[in-house]
């Protein structure tokens, strides 16, 4: 299954490491360490040029900045896997 990250922008749910509030960057020094890191390596990919991120998802071979809440994403995924219990 694929959970939707915003535009036409969807992910492997096993793929997925950790789904993150984007805020995070300016209240954490390392978080904004390894955003700049993934940019550095030409990792990161924002969904969406012209909405506010308000997310950062962390898959497996790529970070993408969401216009979408992370408690949203999350809710997404936990639907997901409460329907296939």
């Amino acid at each position: 299954m694929f959970l939707h990250l915003g535009e036409k922008k969807s992910v492997r749910h096993s793929d997925i490491i950790g789904i993150f509030n984007y805020e995070l960057i300016k209240k954490s020094k390392s978080t904004k360490e390894f955003i700049d890191i993934m940019t550095y390596e030409g990792v990161l990919e924002k969904v969406s040029k012209d909405k506010k991120i308000k997310s950062f998802v962390v898959a497996k071979d790529k970070v993408f900045l969401s216009p979408i809440s992370s408690t949203t994403l999350q809710k997404r995924i936990l639907n997901f896997l409460s329907q296939n219990d």
